[in-house]
């Protein structure tokens, strides 16, 4: 269930109502009159079931609420209620499966951003895995990857594809780019100095490493991994189950890719930079495919699901 806060003017407080209280899957609605200051105003609480909180929201916002009050949405962990169950029964399709677009949007968007927080992580990140590729350990590879934060902008732009949101699309790409550009920046440094004080060497690098060469190798089973694990990715961001993330993180090899670039462009081995950039721009573009395919069957099965249930009220 999710929980919804509104501030909206008075003269609108009826229109408002009678818009939650036809929305199916809406309940427990409470009306304060005089309650807002700012805006001034009424305040009104209503719950409604996750699966059917989009379409309100969306309707909200249609009629200009956001604009004129304010629309606060809050996931409820536990409501214990018959009123609640009956709710959930009589939303169309299940909780966890639903897509809340207006959460997703401003969650993409703030991931998306290019940030001194997130170049850092990057940066940090890259530098792990530069002394994994190295070190031929395993460990540290995927170390490197549960810290890396690209997943971010790469969600925000497969969400700018479906929502059509050309701003958020540029916001995310700058932050790959320059991103990925001034972490592998920051990797070379970081391998000038590891290679002066003797922890790096040229001859570690192009070794036997059967734990991390595939980093800059690519082939197709790259790309089948980046296309599971950029659909699982967009799941885990769309739906109430989250917790798969991190596991997406450690299955993609951007960050390690990029770190192995880094560190063969400090030894001029142009062979292994080329080999592993090709493994990024691959793991890339597979994840950014499967993400917007994801997103679009999830909104078209989510549009159809609310054309049945308008049907069904229009024949009862």
């Amino acid at each position: 269930m999710l929980h919804l806060r509104l501030m909206i003017p008075a003269d609108r407080t009826e229109e408002v109502v009678a818009l939650v209280e036809s929305t199916v899957g809406a309940t427990h609605l409470a009306v304060i009159p005089g309650a807002s200051r700012d805006p001034q105003g009424d305040l009104v609480l209503c719950d409604v079931a996750r699966e059917a909180g989009d379409g309100l929201i969306g309707a909200l916002r249609g009629i200009g609420i956001d604009e004129s009050g304010s629309i606060a949405v809050e996931d409820i962990d536990l409501s214990l209620s018959a009123r609640a169950d009956r709710a959930e029964e009589d939303a169309p399709g299940e909780g966890a499966d639903a897509v809340l677009w207006e959460h997703l949007a401003d969650a993409t968007h703030e991931e998306s951003t290019l940030s001194a927080t997130y170049l850092a992580f990057l940066a940090l990140a890259t530098m792990i895995a530069a002394c994994g590729v190295v070190l031929d350990n395993a460990i540290l590879v995927v170390g490197a990857m549960a810290v890396g934060p690209e997943f971010g902008p790469l969600a925000g732009f497969c969400t700018a594809i479906v929502q059509r949101a050309p701003r958020l699309a540029l916001r995310s790409m700058i932050a790959l780019i320059a991103g990925f550009a001034a972490a592998m920046a920051v990797t070379v440094a970081f391998s000038f100095f590891m290679d002066a004080v003797g922890l790096f060497s040229e001859a570690k690098l192009d070794g036997e490493r059967p734990n991390t060469g595939f980093v800059y190798a690519p082939d197709w089973f790259s790309f089948v991994v980046a296309v599971l694990a950029g659909a699982a990715g967009m799941l885990s961001l769309t739906s109430a189950k989250s917790g798969a993330l991190v596991g997406v993180a450690i299955s993609v090899t951007t960050v390690p890719a990029a770190a192995n670039a880094a560190v063969a462009l400090s030894y001029g081995d142009l062979g292994q930079t080329w080999g592993s950039s090709q493994q990024l721009l691959l793991n890339l573009l597979g994840i950014v495919v499967a993400g917007t395919l994801t997103l679009l069957i999830q909104k078209y099965f989510w549009s159809r699901q609310r054309e049945r249930t308008a049907r069904k009220e229009t024949k009862i």
